[in-house]
């Protein structure tokens, strides 16, 4: 006899054959889209369902957003790559789960029970929970609409988190965009406009969105099919220039090592591996945004390129090709390599990401985005240093395009390198310009009194790109020995001089390696600050009214200045920190690379001359007679971030600036960590200089000069009061050793007893005394009094994000 079944079963059961029913008769009015996954929109309700035909099956979910906000500092930008992660369906009840598994910790054998228990000691996420629609002859059709509409790229976090105000997602303000959601075979693409309402709170949202009360954005989201089994990894090594793509494999055995590190890399294979010289089964094809204007475009396209003379150097032809995007195709699609154009409200940092399969590292898709207003600058920087570009007429702007083209071409080229799967290399300046991976200042040089800049940027790929390629790309015959074969190739790059130092050691507050820095020049980093300040001389002498077009405000004329003023910015951090460095390379055992060692006496010395050029006032006032360029403000051409600031409010400061300048300088040379390296340097070596060596020469160049010029004194004043303030700040400073503090302060009280006496007459060295007294009443409470704001120099935003 059988048992009744409970009520609520019965009704459960007829009510989800009803609402199948309902939905396969409605689907007939539905738009269909077939494709990797088949699915439905249904226009009536603003609704996307799914068809799930295999379960447990793993694919590729990558979410990004294809409108942005337009302001760097927020980073919301278009085309901006969010997270991919492997996921599949299961189901469970009436429901299907979205499940990611945890791929960080695996176990790789065939032992199924081995594989089970680590999957089962670490969390997996369950990233969303969809009610069966309908069920039929193993299919599943699934409402994806709220999975679609949630705030998976953290917008509302973004604008929280850069003090913008609360934000959330306002979904009767949102909708499905259908002109960018689409199917093919291997992947499906979903496009949503989302709107966010909250109360704005900051500037940066309010200097971009119309209603900065309500933002409106585009999110992305791609289901990808992934990649077959094919693709060999292959083992990262330090030396290499790649990035590492790590995982934990617990069926290693206890003598090797859990961390299992390859490098990120794009399936690049011969048809001919047997040929020295071969095509590629697929090559690796970029395309650029079609929304890029000429002459961008064909700069960018030609930079691009530049990467295949390092696959012919491996034995590649016409593998890696740039290409202009199709006009109806979608930058984020996932079959297409791209290199976007973007806009924000003010320059930024441009970027190269990547979508990645992450159980093996292989690169499915290269996403460059590129900042439309980095050239603007690059062109400034060029209208600033050239004698009098619009003296005769207003239409000579071809040698600052010329200037700011080439460095497009390079940037063009170093962040397609970051897709390739490669890292910063910051020593490369150092080696004749071998990497198009490090930031390049422009090298200019002066021949008979005149600045030339034939050779600002370089001009194609460089040695160390041909190195990182040859390791991450190379087709070794059958039977090599890999692991023999790549060190050799590291082993070579050594032999020729060829450095790598990426992006921790290449930092310039606290840095210590001497030979990786950003956006310097030269081998001696000393003998280039001095060719800089020299440059920079030359500039400002004949810097003048011709450097604006006919009727341009002289406003204009300050924000051209502005660059030139502090064009040895870069080159100052770099000489920073040769004082106390380190020369030091990412070595392992028995390669017979240098390890690490201090930075010899004389390159210390020398780097420390230079540096103290920056200090003195006679190197870095503004000439008086350039003051009269600069008055007051114009209507509708107010200061911005990149502006010189001052503290004599609508009038142009000229003692500021210096002081500005002198700051920059002494932030970095005495850097807590930098005096703490004196410290251990001198004891280490009694030969070499020390910090109390280091602050004899600062206050010797600074407090003991004096200059006949008023104006100059002035400036030299400013620039003393800084120096001040940092022996102050490591005379108080609980982050180094205690013989920082002891000296510091030894060097303030010389300080002290040195103006007692004329404190009554002299009010600057009254000031002084009173400064000092005051800091020992209260040490703990002591800080750095600001000086203004250094303007924006590098693009704006604290991080380069690859």
């Amino acid at each position: 006899m059988k048992k009744a079944q409970p009520l609520f079963l019965i009704l459960a059961f007829l009510c989800a054959t009803f609402v199948s029913a309902q939905f396969s008769e409605k689907k007939k009015n539905f738009k269909k889209y077939e494709g990797f996954f088949d699915f439905y929109y249904d226009e009536g309700n603003d609704k996307i369902f799914l068809e799930v035909k295999d379960l447990e099956k793993e694919f590729l979910y990558v979410s990004s957003l294809s409108s942005g906000i337009g302001s760097n500092d927020i980073g919301l930008d278009r085309g901006q790559l969010g997270n991919e992660r492997v996921v599949f369906f299961r189901k469970a009840g009436n429901k299907l789960l979205l499940v990611q598994p945890n791929l960080k910790f695996r176990a790789l054998t065939d032992n199924e029970l081995e594989r089970k228990s680590v999957e089962q000691a670490f969390a997996k996420s369950i990233l969303f929970g969809f009610p069966i629609t309908e069920q039929k002859n193993g299919v599943y059709v699934i409402d994806i609409t709220n999975f679609l509409m949630q705030d998976t790229h953290g917008v509302s976090a973004r604008l929280q988190r850069s003090d913008q105000g609360n934000y959330s997602l306002d979904k009767a303000k949102s909708a499905i965009a259908l002109d960018r959601t689409k199917a093919f075979p291997k992947n499906i693409e979903f496009d949503v406009t989302m709107t966010f309402k909250g109360t704005p709170k900051g500037s940066y949202v309010r200097s971009v969105v119309p209603t900065p009360g309500l933002i409106t954005v585009a999110q992305h989201y791609s289901f990808i099919e992934l990649p077959d089994n094919g693709f060999k990894k292959r083992a990262f090594d330090p030396r290499s220039g790649a990035y590492p793509f790590s995982y934990y494999d617990y069926a290693t055995p206890v003598e090797e090592s859990l961390v299992k590190r390859f490098i990120p890399r794009h399936r690049l294979e011969k048809k001919n591996p047997d040929q020295e010289v071969s095509e590629a089964v697929e090559p690796i094809v970029y395309y650029l945004d079609n929304g890029t204007p000429e002459p961008v475009r064909s700069a960018l396209l030609d930079g691009g390129r530049w990467w295949n003379q390092a696959f012919e150097a491996i034995g590649f032809k016409n593998a890696f090709q740039v290409k202009m995007l199709p006009d109806d195709a979608d930058p984020l699609d996932i079959r297409y390599n791209v290199i976007q154009w973007v806009h924000r409200s003010t320059r930024g940092w441009s970027y190269g990401a990547s979508v990645a399969d992450p159980r093996t590292g292989e690169i499915i898709k290269g996403h460059v985005s590129l900042g439309s207003l980095r050239i603007r600058q690059d062109f400034l920087i060029a209208q600033a240093l050239m004698n009098k570009p619009f003296a005769e007429r207003d239409d000579n702007y071809k040698p600052m395009l010329d200037l700011a083209l080439a460095r497009i071409r390079q940037l063009s080229a170093h962040e397609i390198g970051h897709t390739l799967g490669f890292a910063h290399n910051f020593a490369a300046s150092t080696n004749n310009r071998a990497s198009v991976m490090d930031y390049p200042h422009p090298q200019f040089s002066l021949k008979n009194g005149e600045i030339d800049y034939s050779n600002a940027y370089d001009t194609g790929i460089g040695e160390w790109d041909k190195v990182t390629v040859a390791y991450a790309y190379s087709v070794f015959p059958e039977g090599t020995d890999e692991r023999k074969a790549l060190n050799k190739i590291l082993e070579d790059a050594t032999a020729k001089g060829l450095r790598y130092i990426s992006d921790q050691d290449a930092r310039p507050m606290g840095g210590a390696h001497a030979y990786a820095h950003l956006w310097d020049n030269g081998k001696s980093i000393s003998d280039e600050l001095k060719s800089m300040l020299d440059i920079r001389k030359t500039a400002i002498s004949n810097f003048s009214i011709d450097n604006i077009k006919t009727n341009e405000p002289n406003s204009v004329l300050e924000d051209v200045f502005a660059p030139l003023y502090f064009f040895h910015r870069y080159q100052t951090e770099a000489a920073t920190k040769v004082v106390g460095g380190l020369d030091y390379n990412y070595t392992v055992k028995g390669d017979g690379q240098l390890t690490v060692a201090p930075v010899d006496k004389k390159s210390q010395e020398q780097a420390l001359k230079a540096i103290l050029l920056t200090l003195d006032a006679e190197e870095i006032a503004i000439p008086k007679e350039k003051l009269s360029l600069f008055p007051p403000r114009a209507i509708g051409y107010g200061r911005t971030r990149e502006s010189l600031k001052g503290k004599t409010g609508v009038a142009f400061d000229a003692l500021s600036a210096p002081e500005t300048a002198a700051d920059m300088t002494l932030g970095l040379l005495l850097h807590p960590e930098r005096a703490s390296r004196l410290i251990q340097q001198k004891a280490l070596d009694p030969n070499n200089i020390g910090l109390s060596e280091v602050l004899q020469e600062v206050v010797s160049n600074t407090f003991d000069k004096k200059h006949k010029d008023p104006y100059k004194n002035e400036v030299q004043q400013n620039i003393n009061f800084r120096v001040l303030f940092h022996i102050m700040n490591l005379a108080a400073s609980d982050k180094v050793h205690p013989q920082v503090n002891a000296i510091a302060n030894q060097y303030l009280q010389k300080l002290s007893l040195s103006v007692a006496q004329e404190a009554i007459k002299d009010p600057i060295k009254g000031e002084i005394a009173r400064r000092i007294n005051n800091f020992y009443k209260h040490p703990e409470t002591f800080k750095v009094v600001p000086s203004p704001k250094i303007p924006d120099g590098s693009p704006i935003g604290m991080d380069c994000f690859h």
